[in-house]
């Protein structure tokens, strides 16, 4: 189907240490996240759920891949809206809650804190709200079920 998208990788568990997951602290939580044709991403569980703070956990990636998605699109809007955007950071934040016996664990709420910067001071305003198109066309944050924010920064600086 035309406009239709088909993703693949291969999760792999690495963390069977000889007894599988005989009980919970048998087994570790690292596994790799293999794409073709790409660099392989080493990953475990947040500490919190035993893992291995020195590798990359899922929780992470959804961060990263919400503020990736709004990023791309927002520098897509700029170039149709003639701003130029120099450069581009995001030190996006998320809110987990661990299940409880009654619900869910689950994100509640994603905040994008993106810093831009642009080269016509006269447009400033027109670049913060491009933000909102671009949360509205991101992919990512479209399926999700919980709010995703944003608060810009948007500084001019000659090109």
């Amino acid at each position: 189907m035309k406009g239709q998208h088909h993703y693949t990788l291969t999760v792999e568990w690495t963390g069977n240490n000889g007894t599988g997951t005989s009980h919970a602290a048998a087994y570790e939580r690292s596994h790799t996240v293999k794409i073709e044709g790409k660099a392989d991403l080493i990953c475990s569980s947040d500490p919190a759920f035993r893992g291995d703070n020195t590798k990359h956990n899922p929780e992470e990636f959804l961060l990263a891949a919400v503020s990736s998605c709004h990023m791309l699109w927002y520098l897509h809007l700029c170039a149709d809206a003639g701003i130029v955007v120099n450069e581009y950071s995001d030190y996006p934040e998320g809110e987990m809650v661990e299940a409880t016996a009654t619900e869910r664990g689950r994100f509640t709420e994603i905040t994008l804190h993106p810093l831009v910067t642009i080269t016509d001071g006269t447009r400033v305003l027109d670049a913060e709200h491009l933000h909102e198109k671009a949360r509205e066309k991101c992919f990512i944050s479209n399926s999700c079920n919980f709010p995703i924010h944003h608060q810009p920064t948007i500084l001019v600086k000659d090109a």
